[in-house]
């Protein structure tokens, strides 16, 4: 895969000013709530998108091409996405860029090197992706179902990515905090978790959305599907069965070298938040790329949800995933 170059500007945290006419009279029709970064999110096919997000969707629902070689984080926000974006990159690219050499990581945050996939659609119905070579990776927030058909149609793999809910709420409260752009939009961490209980969270609900990739992948060997979780307490075990997955396993030179090592270590929260253009540099789709790092620990939802908070939102965990076998 090439090295992505193309960056987003601050037009994405434009809202429906930039909207294309057709959907502007789309959104109109829709089920509408408060939002959490704007003022507005919009229910579209069961799941929740700002105007602008929605507008991505739909344009990439129609005009992506899948090839049978691209590659798929899927993630609902703040799940570890950049973390993975890192690995994934550096794993598949790690013949085109050695660990040792002057890695594109240190010099480029992760959501440059692995687009969203419906982003590069936001203001482009024929984005130019031909700076991808093969294999592509994309990440996207879209829900299985609502993949492009040619994803569907194609051999390309998925990878899913999971997140306790109680974390993956208190994450998504912290971004929305730095980036919330109107006076309307979310405000206490109470409003976030009665939202987010409600499924009124981006791309969410949140539990339908992992349940559509849990049930798929039980029967569908082109998905993977990881839990943050497993890959903080056991990441190079999870490394080398994502490897295997997608088709670049280690050799036994490279696990002699210690190679599954260096990867981890050059994607590690510690590594990527403290370089430079983590810290100083405003690129990714035009928000500061320090945004994208906080703390990157398991279990920071004990230091704010209260004993009654913790208690409903695993009530409703489980009674959404107990029957399908699935524990966060």
């Amino acid at each position: 895969m090439a090295l992505q170059t193309s960056l987003f500007s601050s037009k994405y945290l434009q809202e429906e000013e930039a909207l294309s006419q057709e959907c502007k009279e789309l959104i109109c029709s829709l089920p509408k709530e408060k939002g959490w970064i704007f003022s507005h999110i919009y229910k579209y096919e069961g799941f929740w998108y700002s105007a602008r997000h929605l507008q991505g969707v739909i344009a990439c629902q129609k005009y992506f091409l899948a090839q049978e070689s691209d590659i798929f984080l899927v993630t609902t926000p703040k799940s570890g996405t950049t973390w993975l974006k890192a690995i994934m990159f550096t794993l598949v690219n790690r013949k085109r860029y050695p660990v040792k050499e002057n890695h594109p990581l240190l010099n480029n945050n992760p959501h440059n090197l692995v687009p969203f996939l419906e982003l590069e659609y936001m203001d482009n119905q024929q984005p130019d992706l031909s700076l991808s070579s093969s294999p592509r990776l994309f990440a996207t927030h879209f829900p299985y179902f609502l993949m492009p058909n040619s994803v569907h149609d194609s051999a390309c793999k998925i990878v899913y990515l999971c997140r306790n809910p109680k974390d993956n709420l208190v994450s998504l409260w912290h971004f929305a905090k730095k980036l919330k752009l109107q006076a309307t939009a979310i405000h206490s961490l109470e409003e976030a978790f009665d939202m987010f209980c409600s499924g009124l969270s981006p791309c969410g609900p949140f539990w339908d959305h992992v349940l559509d990739y849990w049930n798929e992948s039980k029967k569908n060997n082109r998905i993977l599907f990881l839990k943050y979780e497993d890959m903080k307490e056991e990441p190079a075990v999870h490394l080398r069965r994502l490897a295997e997955f997608l088709g670049y396993p280690f050799s036994a030179d490279e696990e002699e070298t210690g190679m599954v090592g260096e990867i981890l270590k050059l994607c590690s929260f510690d590594n990527l938040s403290n370089l430079d253009i983590n810290k100083t540099d405003k690129k990714a789709y035009g928000m500061e790329n320090k945004s994208f790092f906080r703390r990157g620990e398991v279990g920071d939802w004990k230091n704010h949800l209260s004993t009654e908070m913790t208690r409903k939102i695993d009530k409703i965990t489980e009674q959404k995933f107990s029957e399908v076998g699935l524990v966060l």
